[in-house]
């Protein structure tokens, strides 16, 4: 496996489900109704998934739409604090102490 810590949603989608189910990326957006372009861009880490593309998951995998939305959050958030200090935001708790 090539996963990150926290892994792109789309990291999981291949690995523990299309590779495993032996699905092609071709095959998954057909079951999926969806664009080849669209899972392709996922399974790649290029596209986020969406409340509906989480519920399309879920409908086809079994996996809840909440989990593959929270895989989500959890990568936004773990490439955003990288840059965290270029945000010029202070930290008011400390300020108002």
């Amino acid at each position: 496996m090539r996963m990150h810590n926290p892994p792109h949603p789309g990291e999981i989608l291949g690995d523990l489900w299309l590779e495993p189910l032996g699905l092609t990326v071709t095959e998954a957006a057909k079951a999926l109704n969806v664009s080849r372009k669209t899972i392709s861009g996922i399974v790649n880490g290029r596209v986020s998934i969406s409340a509906e593309m989480a519920l399309r998951l879920e409908l086809a995998f079994g996996k809840s739409a909440e989990s593959w939305l929270a895989h989500q959050a959890n990568y936004d958030l773990w490439r955003l604090q990288k840059h965290a200090a270029n945000l010029g935001v202070p930290h008011l708790a400390s300020a108002a102490a």
